[in-house]
């Protein structure tokens, strides 16, 4: 309990009143009337302020509930609601203060209510979570006033609350705001020409313009009298496994976002369309101290199993080692499928993520997706004016040598590299796996 902006003000009155009681008594000019006033006045502001006190310390606390999303979109503003109701005889207004997760920024907090007899009042906060996760919101604090204005009691209400915080990607449960094609098409992915024709066949039907003669089925045009075409369409039962790299080299940032946070995010939205196309997702991380495996799966569910698998996960302080990743892999994927591995590559890597890919290349077919460092991007592409940035674009330069030097070996052993910025990497992956679909090369 604290006194009140009120109460400060009645004292600093009854201070400024002795104090010139004082300088006329000094001058030899003594109201001596005006200090039996004064003492009254001190008493009575004295009894008040403790009677008011009192009454504020029996005061019940009002009845606090939250209104919060079972679960939020990393790096974006969702609202949150406190709803408040009392049995009081009067109004009174009150200052609210939600406590947050330490991950969470706020806006809108604190905040000055008015609650009236009978009536349930809300007001309402947005929260922007840094961080994936689980989390509780477990107090929510009460500035409250005494009766007559002269105390605050600050109330601290056990009112707990949970949700989780999942990758960017969540804002796909919103898709009423905008079509996914569209949404799409913005990030950059685009559908590549066809080169020939699909895998699996779907059906017969009447000659087109445009018909190859490959298509034609001539025992069933021998039968009908007339041209009838084979009509074929993308295999619809195939297996994409990402291989996700969740060690240290991965707590790289770029802008609000680990590298761990972007390979996830791309990772969500490749499996997004995959599952669309018919096929199969899962995942496995590796470079950590608890590795997670969710065994490909086709349909809706999927997805829904993949947010809940790896939204709490974060980037560990273990090196990546791929032999071990490609062991574990192996060992739970017999079946024939599209390995996608999310890393941040160094030149350290060559020998020994050589070994892992040509093993894995035996069963599975494999893509190496690298993320390269935005600011990299920015030291090369920035004029060297001092001795500083021209140490800066030197080293940047040698380090993106030795990256591709890394890449061309790779390339030299027919294993396939996609490397880009993090903010590029999901598009990049949709329009290399349409690309792959399409061609018939999965």
């Amino acid at each position: 309990m604290k006194p009140s902006r009120r109460l400060l003000a009645l004292l600093a009155a009854l201070f400024g009143l002795a104090l010139l009681l004082g300088t006329l008594d000094a001058l030899g000019q003594a109201l001596t009337s005006l200090h039996g006033l004064w003492w009254g006045l001190l008493l009575s502001l004295a009894l008040a302020a403790g009677l008011d006190a009192w009454r504020l310390r029996r005061l019940p606390s009002p009845e606090v509930s939250r209104t919060l999303p079972g679960n939020l979109p990393l790096g974006h503003w969702s609202e949150v609601q406190v709803h408040l109701r009392h049995g009081y005889a009067q109004a009174l207004r009150l200052a609210v203060f939600d406590h947050l997760p330490a991950t969470m920024q706020h806006e809108h907090l604190p905040q000055q209510i008015t609650l009236r007899p009978g009536e349930q009042a809300s007001l309402s906060y947005r929260v922007w979570p840094t961080q994936r996760g689980h989390f509780v919101f477990a107090l929510c604090e009460l500035l409250l006033p005494s009766p007559l204005g002269l105390w605050q009691s600050r109330r601290l209400l056990a009112v707990q609350d949970e949700t989780r915080v999942y990758p960017d990607f969540a804002r796909l449960y919103g898709a009423e705001l905008m079509a996914v094609e569209d949404w799409l098409s913005q990030l950059g992915v685009r559908q590549q020409p066809r080169r020939g024709l699909g895998q699996a066949f779907h059906q017969l039907r009447e000659y087109r313009e445009g018909d190859t003669l490959r298509q034609i089925d001539w025992k069933a045009t021998a039968r009908m009298r007339t041209p009838i075409t084979r009509e074929y369409q993308d295999e619809r039962d195939q297996q994409i496994v990402f291989l996700l790299d969740g060690g240290r080299r991965m707590r790289s940032r770029d802008g609000e976002l680990s590298h761990f946070d972007h390979a996830l995010n791309a990772a969500l939205l490749l499996s997004y369309v995959a599952l669309r196309q018919g096929d199969a997702v899962g995942l496995l991380t590796f470079a950590q101290q608890q590795p997670r495996f969710l065994p490909p799966a086709k349909g809706n569910g999927q997805l829904n199993h993949l947010l809940n698998s790896v939204y709490d996960l974060e980037a560990s302080q273990l090196p990546a080692d791929f032999s071990a990743a490609a062991s574990q892999l192996l060992a739970r994927q017999q079946r024939r499928a599209l390995v996608i591995i999310l890393s941040n590559l160094r030149d350290e890597d060559d020998e020994e993520l050589q070994l892992a890919v040509h093993r894995l290349g035996r069963q599975h077919r494999v893509l190496v997706a690298s993320l390269r460092e935005e600011v990299l991007d920015q030291v090369r592409q920035a004029p060297v004016e001092d001795l500083d940035s021209a140490l800066s674009y030197c080293g940047a330069v040698d380090y993106l040598n030795a990256r591709n030097a890394l890449h061309e070996r790779l390339a030299a052993r027919q294993v396939p590299v996609l490397d880009a910025r993090p903010s590029e990497l999901g598009p990049a992956l949709i329009n290399r796996y349409l690309a792959w679909k399409k061609a018939g090369v999965l």
